[in-house]
């Protein structure tokens, strides 16, 4: 665990130059708006430690599988997240001296995410190694107001000498992803021009043999330069290479006078785009923000962001280092996704890293759909469901590909356009609870909107070819006088290849019931439509649910009698059953032991029943959650970043407040202070929605049923107070917890019924209650 972060209440600090970090410093200061993004690089030179990375959100290239034995049904791509035209690059030679902080002098280094504004910050001093002070100071952002569009100030001050300053804004496409399969870069040069103080750079993604659209970026940059705030004339001198332009500019600099460079930059993106019409719609873009300039820009931008804290801002006092990582986490989510174009999804690193590759897992509907159903319009959550409804076609070829008939979908583990891309055999085709966690995250929708229109229109659809696919993928067990589910992996990737895990079979049972209950609902509301489904996918109405309900009564669950628990998999008690207190020193486990030991022993990546029990709650005893909680807890390594949410918010419901707390620090600190030795790959953006989780539905308690909010706050003792603000069917409400009361004001004007604590409340459109803790 790292902790060089300085504590603050909105931004992210990183004071003097940590080398040794600088990748890690790079994934936490890294910017987006939804369409486009990048790391936290420098924008000068540096050959010293970095990842560069540069994202255009939906774009992406079918990089071949690479694996050392092939298997029948992998897929043939691992669909990569590209990294694109770098656009923030600014060289700056002095005298003959090309500025690279890798060989300078640091004297002074802070570089700064502002989270409240959506900026990046950095100030330096330093000696050259020729000698000379110089000072840099540059600002960036990509705007939340015009989302194709980014900006930088970047400024030079020398400090005690004179000298000969040649300063040169690039865009360079020649860039290769770190994880590409074969060493390959993945872009062709479509066009390239120059002008004065101008560049643009047409590129476009290689042809594939996978049938994968390719996909063409336009990536445009502008800048002018003023010496002491003041207009300056200035030469600059066109530089065109291979997938590459820039324009140098030498200027004669004299001690104290401070240059400062602004660049404007565009990213629009295109499938088989005409180049000539992607080309003057980034000009006309360059056109609009450039009329702006920098000044407005960056007010317009501080201006959108200052609307999403309005709603979606947690405050808590006491605790710098909880406050502090609680809007990370939601500062990065919102940059990530704005749920404005239902094409796209929440990428597991967001635009902070290559790893993993895809756009999609199974963290959008079991994690990120939470938050967004509290903290955006309905139709934002709506969006990621028609997303998978969209890919249901796919979902049944993936399917179809493994052997499977008559309709049965499986969702991908990771995917862009609805194809499987993802080649770990024991993960992508065994860990099919991802199936489960789509169908769970319809019924989550309809349970908190109350709009029944989405399963009705597409939902139904989707959870017939589920529910096709888990009666397909059961079998009887003669011995046992069940049905068993044999060769998976649940959501603790520290067990593969397992017979009956628990989670899987569970939330397999509760698809069919959900599906059976959907069914049954449509029939009595609206008979027409449940025969179109029925026309439209081939349905045996009595067969098909008949056979359904076999399974449901006939479901094999590993238990054991003497422990009373839930067993992750049938057989997890022939293991050395250790705790976690016995391995702190080789932790993390996954970079310290052999595939080989890791399976063999008891630890836990992150929750499998507990997982269940999470999403299940209702069915489940306190007892009961308590007994598995107990027992799984103390062998959990939390080498998942999805792993310590579902902790904290157990822990909450149990009264376990000090774990609890542990829990939700290491969940919302995951990455600021690199718990997992893992930051610098890029942060772990759909699991932040946990961090949302741990307190809303953590501390607070929050909850939906029968159709009623419902809150069961508490303060952690760390904390002097917090405060949420959350949507509810069309009502939004401000909670405050103190030590003593929880107060509830109705922002929004429909009244709304409630539960607070065991008190059932009226508030009216706004007006405020006060509730006793």
């Amino acid at each position: 665990m790292k902790n060089y972060i300085t504590h603050d209440d909105w931004c992210i600090i990183e004071e003097g130059f940590h080398e040794a970090n600088n990748e890690i410093s790079e994934s936490l200061m890294s910017l987006g708006n939804g369409r486009m993004g990048q790391r936290g690089n420098f924008e000068e030179h540096y050959s010293g430690k970095t990842l560069l990375g540069n994202y255009v959100a939906g774009v992406y290239f079918p990089d071949k599988t690479r694996v050392g034995w092939w298997k029948n049904g992998y897929p043939n791509y691992f669909a990569k997240v590209l990294n694109a035209c770098n656009w923030v690059g600014i060289d700056v030679k002095i005298g003959e001296e090309t500025l690279d902080l890798n060989k300078c002098l640091i004297q002074q280094f802070t570089r700064t995410l502002n989270m409240k504004e959506g900026t990046l910050d950095r100030k330096v001093t330093l000696t050259l190694p020729g000698g000379g002070a110089i000072q840099l100071h540059s600002t960036r952002f990509c705007s939340m107001a015009d989302d194709r569009g980014a900006a930088i100030r970047y400024s030079i001050t020398l400090l005690d000498f004179d000298e000969i300053v040649t300063i040169t804004p690039y865009l360079d496409g020649n860039i290769r992803n770190r994880d590409s399969n074969y060493e390959e870069t993945f872009w062709n040069e479509l066009h390239r021009e120059t002008s004065f103080s101008e560049g643009h750079l047409i590129l476009e993604t290689k042809p594939n043999p996978y049938g994968v659209e390719q996909f063409q970026v336009a990536t445009g940059m502008r800048f002018n330069i003023r010496i002491n705030d003041l207009a300056t004339d200035y030469q600059s001198l066109p530089i065109r290479n291979e997938k590459y332009v820039g324009g140098a500019v030498t200027l004669d600099l004299r001690a104290g006078q401070e240059m400062t460079l602004y660049k404007y930059a565009v990213n629009l993106a295109a499938t088989d785009g005409d180049t000539d019409k992607l080309l003057e719609s980034a000009k006309t873009y360059l056109d609009r923000i450039t009329g702006k300039g920098f000044s407005q820009m960056l007010a317009e931008h501080q201006a959108a962001w200052a609307r999403k804290w309005e709603f979606n801002d947690i405050v808590i006092e006491g605790d710098k280092a909880a406050q502090q990582g609680i809007r990370f986490n939601i500062f990065h989510l919102q940059q990530t996704y704005t749920g404005e174009d239902e094409t796209l999804n929440i990428g597991p690193k967001g635009f902070t890293g290559e790893k993993y590759g895809g756009s999609t897992y199974w963290d959008t509907e079991a994690y990120c759909i939470p938050f967004y159903l509290s903290t955006a319009e309905s139709g934002v959550a709506r969006n990621l469901l028609i997303y998978r409804y969209k890919h249901l076609q796919k979902a049944i070829e993936n399917a179809q590909k493994l052997g499977f008939t008559g309709g049965a979908a499986l969702y991908p583990m990771v995917t862009m356009n609805g194809e499987e891309c993802h080649n770990e055999w024991e993960i992508t085709f065994e860990e099919i609870h991802r199936n489960g966690a789509i169908a769970f995250a319809i019924y989550d929708y309809t349970r908190y909107t109350g709009d029944e229109s989405y399963v009705s229109q597409y939902g139904i659809e989707v959870l017939i070819a589920i529910s096709r696919f888990w009666k397909q993928r059961v079998n009887w067990s003669t011995q046992k006088g069940k049905y068993v589910m044999l060769g998976v992996t649940g959501p603790n990737e520290y067990e593969n290849n397992v017979n009956n895990n628990w989670y899987t079979n569970y939330i397999a049972v509760w698809t069919l019931k959900y599906t059976l209950e959907v069914i049954n609902n449509l029939w009595e509301k609206d008979s027409a439509r449940l025969n179109d489904v029925i026309f439209k996918t081939n349905f045996d109405l009595n067969g098909e649910m008949g056979d359904w309900r076999h399974i449901i009564d006939h479901m094999y669950f590993p238990y054991d009698d003497a422990k009373r628990v839930f067993l992750q998999q049938q057989g997890f008690l022939d293991k050395h059953l250790m705790t976690v207190e016995d391995i702190t020193p080789e932790r993390p486990i996954n970079q310290n032991w052999s595939w080989d030991r890791i399976l063999r022993s008891c630890f836990i990546k992150q929750a499998d029943v507990l997982q269940g029990i999470y999403l299940f709650e209702e069915d489940f005893q306190q007892d009961e959650i308590r007994r598995n909680f107990d027992f799984y807890e103390p062998m959990t390594v939390h080498e998942s970043s999805l792993s310590p949410c579902v902790h904290a918010i157990l822990a909450a419901g149990l009264g376990l407040k000090e774990k609890a707390y542990e829990m939700y620090l290491r969940t919302a600190r995951l990455d600021l202070d690199d718990y997992n030795n893992d930051t610098e790959d890029g942060l772990h953006i759909t699991s932040m929605a946990g961090t949302w989780m741990s307190v809303v539905k953590g501390f607070a308690g929050q909850r939906v049923r029968q159709g009623l909010l419902s809150l069961k706050p508490y303060l952690p003792e760390q904390w002097s107070r917090y405060s949420f603000r959350i949507g509810f069917r069309g009502s939004l409400l401000s909670v405050e917890v103190t030590q003593n009361t929880v107060e509830v004001h109705n922002i929004s004007q429909q009244d709304l019924t409630l539960m607070v604590g065991d008190e059932r409340i009226f508030v009216a459109g706004g007006a405020s209650e006060t509730v006793s803790l």
